[in-house]
């Protein structure tokens, strides 16, 4: 195989919808290109994109794919990505390694949420854009107001370059404005006639060529002036016009294919290969230092790794983009992250399932290697001496978390080593073992993400698992100043234990002035400290420790041991076994024994002195608050609207946004359960949202009491 040149290779996202087509899209490009001899279809599971066993079990895509072709003496490099919002990472990853994005419209469904949400990340990532408007032979394809949505969604740099003479069943031709000719297919698709334009289409073929005309002039001053003293271009000079249009972000052709025929791919490919921007031409990545790079084969060699995979009889296979110099069959790299070496044993270009082994590749080029011992997605590895490093690529926040469990206990190391691999393969998959909730958290895009990753330990890994609903976390905080004090005595022959403490607590606000006297029950304590202690706490919020002990009666050696009792109640809240938060505590008087007085005495003092006042002191529950953003249709906004508001949400703003509402709302995370799913059922799939903690706030007091009896019957079932 020819060793392409940053100047020869293109890189493309293969983006739209699920359901739009990609796959079977990608499969009419290999053929096309000659990278497979037959098409497979993604209903007889033969394709080389859709290959694992989940998506052969689902119908759909679950990870992106990474492909290439040869087309009119370039190298494309394109990836085929999920269309389902929970598979996000594929469409990110993608976009972070590639230079221009293909979005894939289904003519039958129009622009979808989907569509939208996908665009807002190449717009991002400032990425070029090209419309293929796909199934044109489906019996509901509507050419004409796919087009109009686009229009209202993404705005006037939406050009058409080719349109459908007859949709739905009948599809088989179509006029090409740039090239003035019309592509016509038998039923097995493929190689077309190129005839005449019919004199019936003449004039719409007419105006739409005079308003791609202005939009590739508009890009270059000079085509500019030829087409005010023409009024005409030709087909190269609209080329060039187009080309500067798509790396000025400014211009945005539409495509017509039906894939399953494949009608009208092949003369996508060769626009592809004619006009799309070469990696030489696209903004040159730049390092954590700031370090622009460029992508020349004669530089130090640099490649960063963007996705990792298990694949069946390979192992862990490592897909890296070259970003600088030449890597070699038997490079030896260094891992920057790790500092560790790695050899490159084996180089692949790869086309899905299918390996085609090389023995170079340079910059801008695309590949994959097996078996590195120490790199994983994210890391950047290069020649001795070179010192790039790559920024990570950034995922969304999860919308979706569960708890799980092994069926079978002695499961419970092995899930954790299949999660963490899980993890490798998909970073928005995020576990966690919370030490607070006593659960292996799971957090995802979607119930639909988190259900595969089930069916894949299930039947990938023979590993039994269960989901429970996760449990919230919860803090505890006081409302009021309190005064409480304890004695621990114990004998029991030999040395005893004693330790008095009095104390005073009270809620705890950033700013607040140093305590001086305090009055309870007609009695006054004054607070002269002597000491003072800020502890930030891990779990949030913060505890504040005074000394105002006067006279010894506790030695200063056994605050310490106090400190730690009123810690350990903290980590195991009096209220719920909540974590507590925010408080204020004085040390002010107690009594010591000079035998029996030891830090375990002190200790337990404290600890029960401070459950005692915290009992006291209006204690109250806090729950997380999470700021929920929603991107619904205008039609479906008081079903979500009510939704939102049943469950306990504030909603605290409300906006519009190309064709949709956005919603903005403050909402208990306890009330956020499985609310992905909910909105989607609500919207019928198209609307969307983020999530984002905001912060703890008192829960409302029914809610309180609901909490206090259910934590109560858990300690007397335990």
């Amino acid at each position: 195989m020819k060793v392409y040149q940053a100047n020869e290779i293109k890189n493309i996202a293969l983006l739209g919808s699920s359901g739009s087509g990609k796959t079977t899209l990608a499969e009419a490009m290999l053929f096309e290109g000659g990278v497979i001899n037959r098409r497979g279809d993604i209903g007889s599971k033969t394709t080389v994109s859709d290959y694992h066993p989940v998506e052969h079990e689902y119908g759909y895509s679950v990870f992106s794919s990474v492909m290439f072709t040869e087309w009119l003496g370039k190298k494309i490099n394109f990836i085929d990505t999920p269309g389902s919002d929970d598979f996000i990472t594929g469409a990110i990853t993608s976009l972070n390694v590639t230079d221009t994005a293909l979005m894939v419209l289904d003519a039958s469904h129009g622009v979808e949420v989907g569509t939208q949400n996908l665009f807002r990340y190449t717009e991002e990532y400032k990425k070029p854009v090209i419309f293929i408007v796909n199934k044109l032979d489906h019996e509901k394809a509507n050419f004409e107001q796919t087009i109009d949505q686009a229009k209202d969604s993404f705005g006037g740099k939406v050009v058409i370059v080719q349109y459908p003479i007859t949709v739905g069943n009948g599809f088989d031709a179509l006029i090409d404005v740039l090239k003035m000719k019309m592509y016509q297919w038998g039923p097995d698709g493929g190689e077309p006639q190129i005839l005449d334009i019919p004199d019936s289409e003449k004039d719409k073929a007419n105006e739409l060529h005079n308003t791609l005309v202005e939009a590739a002039a508009e890009n270059d001053e000079d085509l500019m002036e030829l087409f005010f003293d023409k009024g005409t271009l030709d087909e190269n000079q609209m080329r060039s016009g187009i080309h500067k249009g798509l790396l000025a972000l400014d211009l945005y052709p539409v495509f017509c294919v039906s894939a399953e025929k494949d009608m009208g791919v092949r003369r996508m490919m060769e626009f592809l290969g004619n006009i799309v921007p070469y990696v030489s031409e696209m903004p040159k990545p730049i390092t954590k230092d700031l370090v622009e790079v460029n992508p020349d084969p004669n530089g130090p060699a640099s490649v960063f790794v963007f996705k990792t995979s298990i694949e069946p009889h390979l192992g862990e296979v490592s897909f890296f983009k070259v970003i600088s110099g030449t890597v070699k069959e038997g490079s030896d790299l260094i891992n920057m992250t790790k500092d560790a070496k790695e050899r490159l044993s084996q180089l692949f270009c790869v086309a899905g399932h299918n390996r085609h082994k090389i023995t170079e590749l340079v910059a801008g080029d695309i590949g994959a290697t097996v078996k590195l011992k120490e790199t994983k997605t994210n890391d950047t590895l290069n020649e001795k001496g070179c010192k790039f490093a790559f920024e990570a690529i950034h995922y969304p926040d999860y919308k979706y978390r569960t708890a799980i469990f092994p069926i079978n206990d002695s499961d419970d190391e092995k899930l954790g080593e299949v999660l963490h691999r899980m993890h490798e393969e998909d970073p928005t998959i995020i576990v966690e073992y919370s030490k607070e909730l006593k659960q292996i958290l799971v957090f995802g895009q979607g119930e639909f993400h988190l259900n595969t990753l089930k069916w894949r330990i299930e039947h990938n890994d023979k590993i039994n698992i269960g989901f429970e609903r996760p449990k919230i976390p919860y803090r505890e905080t006081i409302t009021k100043a309190e005064q409480a004090d304890y004695r621990h005595k114990k004998q029991s022959g030999g040395s005893g234990q004693f330790g008095e403490v009095h104390m005073v607590i009270e809620p705890y606000t950033e700013g607040m002035p140093e305590p001086t006297t305090y009055k309870f029950n007609g009695h006054e304590f004054k607070m002269p400290i002597r000491g003072k202690e800020e502890v930030e706490l891990p779990w949030g919020g913060k505890l504040v420790f005074y000394n105002c002990i006067v006279g010894g009666a506790i030695d200063a050696r056994f605050l310490p041991a106090i400190m730690k009792g009123i810690m350990e109640k903290m980590e195991e809240g009096p209220l719920t076994g909540s974590y507590a938060r925010d408080i204020r505590v004085c040390v002010y008087d107690g009594k010591m024994h000079a035998v029996d007085s030891n830090e375990i005495s002190f200790k337990l003092a404290g600890r029960n002195a401070f459950s005692a006042a915290f009992k006291t002191a209006g204690p109250k529950i806090l729950e997380p608050i999470y700021e929920v953003v929603v991107k619904v249709p205008s039609d479906r906004m008081g079903d979500v609207m009510s939704d939102l508001q049943g469950r306990r949400a504030i909603i605290e703003g409300m906006s519009s946004e190309k064709g949709f509402e956005v919603i903005t709302a403050k909402v208990p995370l306890k009330e956020m359960d499985k609310y992905s799913t909910s909105l989607s059922s609500i919207s019928g799939g198209r609307a969307h949202f983020t999530l984002k903690f905001a912060k703890y706030d008192i829960i409302p007091h029914d809610v309180q009491q609901e909490l206090l009896k259910s934590y109560e019957k858990e300690l007397e079932e335990a």
